[in-house]
């Protein structure tokens, strides 16, 4: 009975894991093209909502002269960390900002644990001094000595934060996803975040299968919204796909919309251009809505 259990789970891990086993083998020699373009931040006013896709889920934000960074992971590659290795997919494009390229960060804002979104080998190296934001039970995860403050939030919380640079508030909101790092810890949250600053609105969805936006609308609307539109095949229960991407920022009344978690890391079986195609595609009716195509663009609100 033990044995045939056990062969069950072998089973079902050589299904989801051997596969991504022998790209992680496969990728040891391909090159990691650089990004095709390159953001310059320390430029950027501070009377201005500016945004610039680094890859994946990593995005920086100045919010009107609040720094911010989303789920940064800036390796070569995302996985366990051990022995100066890491175990887990390798880069297709570099990220469009080195870590010495990082300005000094007011917030660091971490959606969930998992290794694409809370990457320790680069949380351990951003610069000093920010204020961290994660999901409930996460912050063991995290190097604190490199952050002035942790805050965990869950449900509809919402933190004031004061900062070097002004007054940002956050609420948290549950989306559709989950959040174990290992997959026995499930007692871990899962985060998207509404940042709201001089009147202005940013939605960040984190990682999220379809569901209902409806709830994070506003009056007014949100001006921006950070949206995953990759990894949906076979993972669809976990990961929406980009028109239902589209459907949730109108749901959530976003005017416009970036698109991330795509072009960066193989994590799913579709093509890696496909997700944008077909994101672009949903707004072929409204081009104007959407922010970027390609990793290191940067998008100032109008």
């Amino acid at each position: 009975m033990i044995f045939r259990g056990r062969l069950a789970w072998l089973r079902h891990f050589s299904a989801r894991d051997f596969r991504f086993a022998r790209q992680l083998f496969g990728d040891r020699r391909r090159l990691i093209v650089p990004a095709p373009h390159h953001p310059e931040p320390r430029a950027w006013p501070d009377d201005a909502l500016t945004c610039a896709w680094l890859g994946h889920a990593t995005v920086l934000i100045n919010f009107f002269g609040v720094k911010i960074l989303t789920d940064p992971a800036l390796g070569r590659r995302i996985g366990i960390h051990f022995g100066g290795m890491t175990l887990g997919p390798k880069r297709y494009i570099e990220p469009a900002l080195t870590l010495r390229e990082i300005p000094p960060l007011d917030v660091v804002l971490l959606t969930h644990a998992h290794m694409d979104h809370l990457d320790t080998w680069t949380l351990k190296r951003l610069p000093r001094g920010a204020v961290a934001i994660t999901a409930k039970a996460t912050s063991d995860l995290l190097p604190r000595k490199n952050f002035t403050a942790v805050h965990e939030l869950q449900g509809e919380e919402t933190r004031q934060i004061q900062t070097s640079g002004g007054e940002l508030l956050i609420t948290a909101f549950r989306v559709a996803h989950w959040g174990a790092r290992m997959r026995h810890d499930h007692h871990r949250g899962y985060n998207g975040y509404l940042l709201e600053r001089a009147g202005r609105r940013i939605c960040v969805a984190g990682d999220t299968a379809f569901t209902d936006f409806s709830h994070v609308a506003r009056p007014g609307g949100i001006d921006v919204m950070t949206l995953p539109i990759g990894a949906y095949n076979p993972w669809i229960a976990a990961h929406c796909n980009p028109e239902q991407a589209v459907a949730m920022a109108d749901q959530a009344g976003a005017k416009f919309l970036l698109p991330i978690h795509h072009q960066t890391f193989r994590l799913s079986v579709e093509p890696m251009l496909e997700p944008i195609a077909r994101f672009a595609a949903a707004l072929s009716g409204e081009p104007e809505r959407l922010g970027w195509r390609e990793v290191g663009e940067t998008f100032r609100m109008p």
